[in-house]
């Protein structure tokens, strides 16, 4: 559904679905390049892709959370209106999350690491390259904090070009 212009989860249910009958449970589901996206319910999806969605706020984000419990990999790359106060509200609905991408998203710093971190215990893998507001200082205190994290992808976080693989 990457490219698409109007997206409802509603809409989404009734496309997925045939018939009478419910549709199977969606375990993946990428929406990159939307346009606009009004709300997601789907409480059993493990993986989304709402990269490059320039309208997706942090009340989006939350909505996102409160509809998707069950993520296990997301990518936000490119959303520049995110912000620590939406990871704030969002992290805790996702203690599965296992691989983040939030890539170029401009408007985060270390407060929405430190709430990752507290939230998100089984994370494995993120990637924070090309975000400018986010220090070196923080992502190797955000390694301290979750060891258990095998990849940090931080390309010119703070000038620096870096990937700390474990």
């Amino acid at each position: 559904m990457a490219e698409c212009c109007l997206v409802s989860g509603r809409g989404l249910v009734q496309a997925l679905g045939s018939g009478h009958r419910a549709p199977a449970p969606l375990a993946s589901l990428s929406l990159a390049y939307c346009s606009s996206l009004q709300v997601l319910q789907f409480p059993e999806l493990r993986q989304l892709s709402l990269s490059l969605l320039p309208a997706l706020t942090d009340k989006g984000l939350v909505a996102v959370a409160r509809g998707c419990p069950s993520l296990e990999h997301l990518v936000l790359s490119h959303c520049s209106l995110l912000s620590d106060e939406g990871w704030a509200q969002a992290a805790s609905s996702w203690p599965r999350l296992q691989h983040l991408n939030l890539a170029s998203c401009g408007q985060l710093t270390e407060q929405t690491l430190d709430t990752i971190g507290q939230a998100c215990k089984q994370l494995r893998m993120l990637d924070v390259a090309m975000c400018p507001r986010i220090s070196m200082a923080a992502v190797r205190h955000f390694q301290a904090q979750l060891p258990q994290v095998t990849c940090i992808q931080s390309r010119f976080v703070g000038g620096a070009d870096l990937t700390l693989t474990l």
